[in-house]
C-alpha cells in the first residue's frame, strides 16, 4: 500500500521502522568503530591522518594521538617510499576515485605485516576533493597460507620436473599430452615442445595402438580410477623399452574429470636380469639333469674298468685300451662335475664340510690324480710338501678340487717334458687368528698367461690362447671353480706370469690356516668275511659292475633291482650295509630308507649311489637317514674307506 513502509526498510530496536533521517552521525561512528577487522583512516588532500577508528589504533599498535596529524605514508615501509608509490596511490585514488593494493605495512614498532588497502576519494557538496578514506586489512595470516602453497606447488613442480628415472605427465580427458618432464623427456626422447598436444598412443608400438589398447587403458583407468601394466613402448628413435606404466584418473574439488596423470618406468634392464635369473635357474636344472642322465651310464664304464684292472692279462692292446678308457672316462667325469659345481655355486646352492684338513695331504692327493696326465706328456712333476704341515678348517675334497684344478691346468698347458711344481708353505701371520696363512703354489714353464688376459683368467669360459685345433681342450670352468671354492674358504687365488713362452705361470693360493686338531681314537670293529653288502640299482648293468667292485674290496655282495625287492631282501639277508640308488621306477632310494628304518629294529646303514649330485640332493638324503651320498660313477677310493670305516675287521681277544 502506498505511503507504507515496506518489510525491507530498517528497523528500531523495538521493531519499528526507521527512516534515513533518523540515522544520526553517532550511528556511523558505531558502526565505524564496531569494524575491528577493518583500520579506517580519514585522510585530508594531502594524505595527513585527521581521524582512525580503534580497529587502526589496534592494527599500527599506537594511540589516536600517535595517529592523527602523521602522514599515512608513515606506516609504509622505507622501501616502499623510496619507490615514490605513494603519491602514485593518491593521485590514482583522486584521479579515478579509487585504489586498491596490497603490500608490506610497518607498525609503529617498525615491525611489518602483509595488508590490503582500499584508498576511496571524498568529495563535498560541490563535487571538490575533501580527502580520501583509507581502508586496511590484516593478511598476513593468508600470505602466509598462500607462500606455503606457492612453495610447496614449486617444490612439488621441482621433483616433478627433476625426476629422471620416470616418465610423468597429464593428460587431458582424450589422452592428449599437456604437460611433460624431465624424465619423459629422458626415456621418450621427446622434448616439451615437440610433444605436448600429441596423442599419448604415439608411445605404443603400431600393433599395440592399432588395437585402441592406449583408449582401453584410459577406459579402466576412469573405471577404476587407476590402471597399471607392464608392455613394450617406443622412443622417439624407434626403439623400443619394456615399461611399467600406472595411469590414474585426475578430478578437480567439484569432482570434473580433468584428465589422467601418467607415470612411465624403464624396466628394460631389470627385465633382462630377470631374464637372466630365470634361465640361470632353468640352466641349472637342465644341468643337473645332464649330470644325472650323464653319470648313470658312466657308473657301468667307471665299474667295468676298476675291474678290468685288477684282472691280470698279458695282451698289452687290452691294457691299453683299458688305460685309454680310463683317462677319457676320468675326463668326461671331470667335465660333468665342473658343470655341476658351477651351477651349485652360481646358485649358491654349493655347501662345505667345516672339519680339519690336513693341506700336505691334501696336495698329495692332488698331484697323484694328475700323475697319469703328466706322464702321458713325459713331465717332471714336482711336489715340496715337507717345509711345512699347516692345517686349515674346510672341505677337503673341495680343497683337492683346487689343487689337482691348478696342477691339470699346468699339465695341459705345459710342453712334453716340462716342468710342473706344487709346493706347501707358511705366509704372513693372520690377524683375525694368529697364525700363519697356509700357502699352495703351482707353477710351471709352460707358455704362460698373457698380460691382456691376467684381469679376466678367473671368469667363466675364459681360457687363454690356443692352438687352431684346440689340443689344450677343456671348457674354460676350472680356474673360476677355483677362484669360488678358494673363496667360500675364506682365502684368495692370484696368478703371475710374463706371457713369454717358456717361463709359465705361478698360481698361489692363500688360506687362513688353523690349530693342528687333538687326535682321537677308533671305533668299533667287525670282521670283513662276516659283512654283506647289498647292492641296490634298477639298471642292472650298474647292479652288477658295483657288487663285482665291491666283492673285489673284499666283501661278500648281493644284488636286488628294485625298491621293493630291496626291502624284501634286506629283511631276509639283514645286510650290514646297502648301497641303494635313488631314481627307481616301483620304490625310489628316499622311500626304501624311510621303510627300513620304520620297520626293522636294527636297519643297515644306507649309503645312497646316485647320479644326482647338487647340495639339495645331498642333504634330503640326510635327512631321510643315508649315512653318505656318493654320486655315480663312484668314487672308489672313498666308497673303500667308507666300507672300510663301517666294516673294518675286529681284532681278536686277548689270551686268558
Amino acid at each position: 500500500m502506498a505511503g507504507e513502509p515496506s518489510a525491507s526498510a530498517p528497523r528500531s530496536p523495538s521493531g519499528a521502522p526507521l527512516s534515513p533521517a533518523t540515522l544520526t552521525d553517532a550511528d556511523f561512528r558505531l558502526l565505524v568503530e564496531t569494524l575491528d577487522d577493518h583500520a579506517i583512516l580519514l585522510l585530508d588532500p594531502e594524505g595527513a591522518i585527521v581521524e582512525g577508528n580503534r580497529a587502526a589504533q589496534l592494527l599500527y599498535g599506537c594511540e589516536s594521538d600517535d595517529i592523527v596529524g602523521q602522514h599515512f605514508s608513515r606506516f609504509h615501509p622505507v622501501e616502499a617510499l623510496d619507490e615514490g608509490n605513494l603519491p602514485k596511490e593518491l593521485q590514482q585514488a583522486r584521479d579515478s576515485g579509487r585504489f586498491r593494493g596490497e603490500g608490506w605495512l610497518a607498525r609503529h614498532d617498525a615491525t611489518r605485516f602483509w595488508g590490503e588497502t582500499t584508498l576511496t576519494r571524498l568529495n563535498g557538496a560541490d563535487g571538490t576533493l575533501r580527502g580520501f578514506a583509507q581502508i586496511t586489512r590484516d593478511f598476513t595470516e593468508r600470505r602466509q597460507q598462500e607462500e606455503l602453497l606457492r612453495a610447496s606447488e614449486e617444490r612439488f613442480r621441482l621433483i616433478i620436473e627433476g625426476v629422471k628415472d620416470y616418465a610423468i605427465f597429464m593428460l587431458d580427458p582424450g589422452g592428449h599430452i599437456v604437460s611433460w618432464n624431465l624424465g619423459a623427456q629422458h626415456n621418450k626422447g621427446y622434448t616439451a615442445e615437440e610433444i605436448i598436444g600429441q596423442h599419448f598412443s604415439k608411445f605404443y608400438p603400431p600393433e599395440v595402438a592399432a588395437r585402441g589398447w592406449p583408449a582401453e587403458e584410459l577406459r579402466n583407468a576412469l573405471r577404476d580410477g587407476r590402471f597399471e601394466d607392464e608392455g613394450w613402448r617406443v622412443r622417439k628413435d624407434g626403439s623400443r623399452f619394456w615399461a611399467s606404466v600406472v595411469i590414474t584418473a585426475v578430478y578437480d574439488r567439484a569432482g570434473r574429470h580433468r584428465g589422467f596423470a601418467k607415470v612411465t618406468r624403464d624396466l628394460t634392464e631389470r627385465r633382462r636380469i630377470t631374464t637372466l635369473e630365470d634361465e640361470g635357474r632353468r640352466m641349472t636344472t637342465f644341468l643337473a639333469m645332464l649330470g644325472h642322465e650323464l653319470r648313470n651310464p658312466l657308473a657301468p664304464i667307471s665299474n667295468a674298468v676298476e675291474l678290468l684292472k685288477r684282472e691280470q692279462t698279458e695282451s698289452r692292446v687290452l691294457r691299453m685300451t683299458r688305460d685309454i678308457i680310463d683317462r677319457q672316462l676320468k675326463q668326461m667325469t671331470r667335465l660333468i662335475d665342473d658343470l655341476l659345481d658351477v651351477g651349485r655355486i652360481t646358485s649358491g646352492k654349493i655347501q662345505l664340510e667345516a672339519k680339519p684338513v690336513r693341506l700336505r695331504d691334501a696336495v698329495t692327493d692332488a698331484a697323484d690324480a694328475v700323475r697319469a696326465l703328466a706322464a702321458q706328456k713325459e713331465q717332471r712333476l714336482d711336489v715340496q710338501v715337507d717345509a711345512a704341515d699347516p692345517w686349515i678348517t674346510g672341505d677337503r675334497a673341495r680343497i683337492v678340487q683346487v689343487v689337482s684344478n691348478l696342477l691339470h691346468n699346468a699339465c695341459k698347458f705345459t710342453s712334453i717334458r716340462g716342468e710342473v711344481c706344487v709346493s706347501l708353505g707358511l705366509g704372513a701371520t693372520n690377524a683375525a687368528s694368529g697364525l700363519p696363512e697356509a700357502e699352495i703354489t703351482v707353477r710351471d714353464n709352460g707358455m704362460g698367461v698373457q698380460p691382456q688376459d691376467l684381469q679376466r683368467i678367473f671368469d667363466l669360459f675364459v681360457q687363454g690362447e690356443q692352438d687352431v685345433a684346440r689340443s689344450s681342450g677343456g671348457l674354460g670352468l676350472g680356474l673360476s671353480l677355483v677362484q669360488q671354492l678358494v673363496a667360500l674358504h675364506g682365502g684368495r687365488v692370484s696368478v703371475f706370469s710374463s706371457g713369454r713362452p717358456g717361463e709359465g705361470s705361478e698360481f698361489l693360493v692363500q688360506l687362513p690356516s688353523a690349530a693342528k686338531p687333538e687326535p682321537g681314537g677308533g671305533g668299533a670293529l667287525r670282521s670283513a668275511g662276516d659283512s654283506l653288502v647289498l647292492v641296490v640299482d634298477d639298471n642292472k648293468d650298474a647292479a652288477e659292475t658295483l657288487s663285482l667292485l665291491v666283492q673285489a674290496l673284499g666283501y661278500d655282495t648281493r644284488v636286488v633291482h628294485g625298491g621293493v625287492a630291496a626291502l624284501e631282501a634286506a629283511k631276509e639277508l639283514r645286510p650290514e650295509v646297502m648301497l641303494i640308488d635313488i631314481g627307481m621306477p616301483d620304490l625310489d632310494g628316499h622311500a626304501v630308507v624311510r621303510r627300513l628304518r620304520a620297520e626293522l629294529v636294527d636297519p643297515p646303514v644306507a649309503i645312497a649311489v646316485t647320479g644326482y649330485g647338487q647340495a639339495s640332493d645331498r642333504e634330503t638324503s640326510y635327512e631321510v637317514g643315508f649315512h653318505s651320498h656318493l654320486t655315480k660313477p663312484v668314487d672308489v677310493e672313498r666308497l673303500a674307506d667308507i666300507l672300510t670305516h663301517l666294516l673294518r675287521p675286529v681284532p681278536p681277544p686277548p689270551a686268558r
